[in-house]
């Protein structure tokens, strides 16, 4: 075996004894299938992430993100539990990934680990690490080596893994020989695809972030779609569905990093306490949380929505709280969700509220209740 074996190997050990299950390697160049991404950004996919757009010549160009770039490593981590989604519809679904601690700081913390391996093993070495903040497009890149394929979902799948891992990338400038890329296994199988609530796998491989579900209730800073808010259902934070069906998932096993199992809080919370959060118990609640990323603005909202989608006389009280909310994001879609009720009580309090409502998107909601 010669030094640069050696030195792939090592690596791949110590990204095992890291906690990461497999790790794949690219060569640095001009992102592939860099006409799609271009063709998913100049139709406008990508919604209100624009920082998609703002990134885009790096994340076109690796080279731009770190100078003399000549390897990418791709390296997963497992987050599956088998805890199952709330099912009753005054309690809240938070996605699998998002009901144990903030994915971002533990990898990380592997990464950099990581890196201080290969450094130790190269010393010159100079490298970045990223989990899902960068200027990195990780899925794309993960589908150039053995690590996976990306599904019709557009999500990564591995075999004997599924779909259920987070993915972070280390950037090098040392020259490490690339995997042989990953076959696609999906075949004719299109059960992700019927499975979104909101129809937004609009073609194998292609997804409209503006009708996703995780989009709509985690990146989305403003009011959600009227059209697309009775098929979010009792969703809070993000959505599982496409990776619920694909059979890839059968072969998922439970995680075994701490810190990726489920609170138990996080699995089936109560929407009419949800509902009721302060901005610092919201900080509180979700210290050390992906769920940090909705804010306690977009989450109430989310959890409004919810609330309405129950159709349940018992939701009325807490909604009434939530007209009086200082946010006007929150009271919109609290009145949508009273008008979805629509009991005798519901309707009573949006004409006391009308009368007292200066925000034109609420009133809005009222008048179409």
């Amino acid at each position: 075996m010669n030094h640069s074996e050696s030195l792939k190997s090592s690596i791949r050990e110590e990204a095992l004894r890291q906690g990461f299950f497999k790790m794949g390697i690219a060569s640095a160049r001009p992102l592939p299938r860099i006409e799609s991404f271009r063709a998913w950004l100049e139709q406008g996919f990508h919604g209100t992430m624009s920082y998609m757009e703002r990134q885009a010549p790096k994340r076109e160009n690796p080279g731009l993100v770190l100078d003399n770039i000549r390897t990418i490593l791709v390296l997963a981590m497992n987050y599956y539990s088998t805890a199952p989604p709330a099912i009753h519809p005054l309690k809240g679904r938070i996605s699998r990934y998002a009901r144990g601690s903030n994915y971002h700081d533990i990898l990380m913390s592997r990464l950099k680990d990581l890196l201080d391996f290969i450094k130790s093993r190269v010393p010159s070495a100079q490298g970045l690490c990223y989990v899902d903040t960068g200027p990195v497009m990780e899925k794309t890149w993960a589908a150039e080596t053995a690590l996976g394929w990306m599904g019709k979902h557009t999500n990564l799948i591995a075999r004997n893994h599924g779909s259920c891992f987070f993915l972070g990338v280390i950037l090098l400038d040392l020259e490490i020989e690339s995997d042989p890329q990953e076959k696609d296994y999906c075949g004719n199988c299109i059960r992700c695809m019927n499975a979104c609530p909101t129809g937004a796998i609009i073609a194998p491989y292609v997804l409209d972030a503006r009708r996703c579900i995780s989009y709509l209730t985690i990146e989305l800073r403003g009011p959600i779609p009227r059209s697309l808010r009775s098929s979010i259902g009792n969703r809070i934070f993000g959505c599982d569905d496409c990776q619920d069906v694909c059979p890839w998932n059968r072969f998922s096993i439970t995680a075994s990093e701490k810190g990726f199992k489920p609170r138990e809080e996080y699995l089936a919370p109560e929407l009419q306490d949800l509902i009721r959060i302060t901005s610092r118990d919201f900080k509180k609640r979700f210290e050390n949380s992906p769920i940090l990323r909705a804010t306690r603005n977009g989450f109430v909202r989310n959890v409004a929505v919810a609330l309405g989608n129950s159709q349940s006389s018992e939701a009325v009280p807490a909604l009434q709280t939530a007209l009086c909310d200082q946010s006007p994001l929150v009271r919109s879609h609290a009145a949508w969700a009273l008008g979805q009720i629509a009991t005798e009580q519901a309707m009573d309090i949006l004409l006391q509220v009308k009368s007292k409502e200066s925000d034109p998107e609420t009133l809005a909601e009222i008048a179409l209740s």
